[in-house]
């Protein structure tokens, strides 16, 4: 996963979900209005879902043609940055004004940006589009995910997620595949077949808001409350130095002048928030009361931990396998699909029980050991010249964590917060989860353009004396130059035109980065597992969002009556 921003499903249900009674309860909806809510909904979530996958399988092959595999990162974590950013924002107005004018703005947004990655002629120019379309991306997923918490019970909401499940099956086999065939095309009708991987999203996103503006229609009743623009302000004032150091860290030095100033604005922006959000109570982007709750608190730390897990491992293997392995981005893309197929199966089944019992921590804990294992597993096991399926195995092991742990921590959230704050929270889980996998992206990109030169280096000293090596060199005397270490990590596509023996030591090189990567990654999931094992679990509420608003307002007026 790259980052490229990379999305998880909602931990699922049976794909033949069990009709429930025909009639609504008392401020519910029924079975017909909810599906088609969700016919709505599923759109918006699809071309976030695609989004993530398909860019991630075809960025090898776009940063190549751009001239900067070395600043793929920032293509990425200007996306994850504005989309993280906007996340609370979203949520907070949705809680307002209501969730339809802003998700069609957010599909809106993410189309122009769309169009306009199409048009990019360098990677920093493409990271600046990404950075617009991500402002869209920020609401698409986070007020889904928040209008069905208001009009599905928690304890019932397994029942329907086999359809929502069904937009990431779909996007988790189509994107890579989209993804890679695209990217693999030298042109499709005279443009660049990677610059498709961007134009596909206009004609699914037009079809999104006409079906969105027709049935999405979720009760609502407006709240007169300011809008928290400072609060805004100084978490951008935050997070962006620290994100940027994190990225450039290593190019500019950690103590350099410029990173110094990037940690100084960014403790600044943070205590500033803080003080705002503290002001602003109620009207706060995200209520500094909601952290009272132990479960919020503990939940959206542990989301920015299994963020970075998420991000760091989905955004190693795809490199890993076009890389190392030689794979073509449609290759890829299929050998992805046991990590896809891991993360789906556990969400199935996490969404049958939890449906049935109410009972759901012991899933996270499971999902946070088997990212442990199988990030240990890539680090120790996984070599350059390690066949395939054994790497795939380790793949669906880190899929099933995933599966185990992703929207259990929404679903928990959710279930911990006063209903009227149901979009803020959802939005704040999903907000600290792309935090997460925004820093991740950049940290552990920044590991691995940084270490790979001196690996490589180190794999071609030890080549020399090999005798296929020097066979091969000898065959070849021009295939490489004192500067082939350091221009592999802007562009790695001459390796496929290198002899596999001269080829070696560069993959090797990779695969000795990555490991590294690995390592780090598997540090992040303990951290997560140990903190998931201190989250109280709290019994799932038999109401959704808008049943419980209604039932406190009529409780409120019964009150006023008496």
């Amino acid at each position: 996963m790259s980052s490229s921003s990379r999305t998880s499903p909602p931990s699922g249900a049976a794909s033949n979900p069990p009709a429930p009674a025909a009639g609504p309860a008392p401020g519910g909806l029924t079975h017909r209005q909810i599906l088609t809510i969700l016919s709505g909904l599923m759109l918006g979530m699809f071309l976030a879902a695609l989004d993530q996958t398909i860019v991630s399988t075809a960025i090898r092959t776009i940063a190549d043609d751009l001239h900067g595999l070395n600043q793929q990162a920032w293509t990425t974590t200007a996306y994850l940055i504005t989309s993280t950013i906007t996340t609370p924002l979203y949520g907070k107005l949705s809680d307002i004004h209501g969730r339809k004018p802003y998700f069609i703005a957010a599909i809106s947004i993410f189309i122009v940006g769309s169009v306009l990655c199409t048009f990019s002629t360098s990677m920093i120019e493409l990271a600046v589009f990404r950075a617009f379309q991500g402002i869209g991306a920020g609401g698409l997923m986070s007020l889904a995910l928040a209008i069905i918490g208001d009009i599905v019970p928690p304890r019932e909401r397994a029942r329907y997620q086999g359809y929502i499940l069904a937009v990431f099956a779909t996007s988790s086999v189509a994107g890579p595949l989209i993804g890679g065939f695209l990217a693999g095309q030298s042109s499709v009708l005279a443009i660049a077949g990677w610059r498709w991987v961007f134009l596909v999203n206009v004609p699914i996103g037009i079809i999104g808001l006409f079906v969105v503006a027709r049935v999405l229609n979720v009760p609502h009743t407006r709240r007169e409350h300011r809008i928290d623009w400072w609060g805004a302000l100084t978490i951008v004032l935050g997070v962006v130095p620290l994100l940027l150091i994190a990225e450039q860290g290593e190019s500019w030095g950690w103590l350099s002048a410029r990173a110094l100033v990037c940690y100084v604005v960014g403790v600044v922006g943070v205590v500033a928030w803080v003080l705002v959000e503290r002001r602003m109570g109620d009207e706060a982007l995200i209520p500094m009361r909601l952290f009272r709750n132990t479960v919020f608190s503990r939940t959206s730390l542990l989301s920015l931990l299994v963020g970075m897990v998420m991000f760091g491992g989905m955004l190693m293997i795809p490199q890993y396998l076009q890389i190392v392995k030689g794979a073509s981005p449609t290759r890829s893309g299929l050998e992805m699909l046991p990590l896809m197929l891991g993360m789906m199966s556990a969400s199935i089944g996490t969404g049958q029980i939890v449906s049935r019992t109410g009972r759901y921590k012991i899933f996270p804990v499971i999902g946070t050991a088997l990212m442990i294992v199988s990030m240990l597993l890539f680090h120790y096991k996984v070599q350059w010249n390690t066949p395939l399926p054994e790497t795939m195995v380790f793949m669906a092991l880190m899929g099933a964590g995933l599966g185990l742990t992703m929207q259990t921590l929404v679903l928990a959230v959710q279930n911990a917060v006063p209903p009227q704050d149901m979009g803020t929270a959802t939005a704040s889980a999903t907000f600290f989860r792309q935090l997460g996998g925004t820093a991740g992206t950049a940290i552990f990109l920044s590991v691995l353009f940084s270490t790979v030169g001196g690996k490589i280096t180190t794999a071609l000293g030890r080549a020399k004396t090999h005798p296929d090596f020097q066979k091969a060199l000898a065959e070849h005397p021009d295939a490489l130059s004192p500067q082939s270490a350091r221009s592999v990590v802007t562009d790695s596509s001459f390796l496929k035109r290198l002899d596999p023996a001269l080829a070696a030591p560069f993959k090797q090189g990779f695969a000795d980065s990555m490991h590294l990567v690995f390592i780090i990654v598997a540090g992040v999931a303990v951290l997560a597992f140990l903190l998931m094992l201190t989250i109280k679990e709290v019994p799932l509420r038999r109401l959704s969002g808008a049943q419980a608003r209604a039932q406190a307002e009529a409780e409120a007026a019964a009150a006023k009556e008496l």
